[in-house]
């Protein structure tokens, strides 16, 4: 066994989604929006760990699950710096960072009470207007939203 192996916080994972990098304010709230609690793939959370890149870190891995990238972006909403590291026969195969996507649909609740998702069965639907602070526009009642105003739905 490697020295790096024995250091890890985590167990290796075989195969699978490693996702890196998430704040540890927002560990559980990407598990609730990647809806993890209905998978039955073994998963793994690590939350405050110790990070070089930041003061402490959060970790999630599932085991066998691959996203498509649509779904990854989502987290990009609340942790825009996560790393995705995509794992086969222990070995990175493929490490991207998560991009906000340009329309973000039915995730984010509108922060106008009268707003018509608010007061209809409707999806929501926002356009990002500044992906360097995660700033969203209503596209039904132009209500702006800053990233620390965001709540998921």
């Amino acid at each position: 066994m490697n020295e790096r192996r024995k250091a890890m916080q985590v167990a290796a994972l075989c195969n699978g989604t490693a996702i890196d990098h998430i704040p540890p304010s927002v560990v559980f709230k990407v598990v609730s929006l990647l809806e993890l609690e209905k998978l039955d793939n073994p998963i793994t959370i690590g939350n405050n760990l110790e990070s070089k890149k930041m003061a402490s870190k959060g970790i999630i891995k599932i085991t066998g699950k691959y996203f498509e990238e649509s779904v990854i972006n989502k987290i990009a909403i609340i942790a825009p710096n996560v790393v995705l590291n995509i794992i086969k026969d222990y070995e990175v195969v493929e490490k991207k960072r998560v991009v906000l996507p340009k329309v973000i649909n039915g995730i984010v609740k509108c922060n106008n009470p009268k707003c018509i998702t608010n007061n209809e069965p409707m999806t929501t639907r926002f356009e990002v207007i500044d992906c360097n602070n995660t700033e969203l526009r209503c596209h039904y009642c132009n209500i702006k939203i800053q990233k620390d105003e965001i709540i998921l739905k």
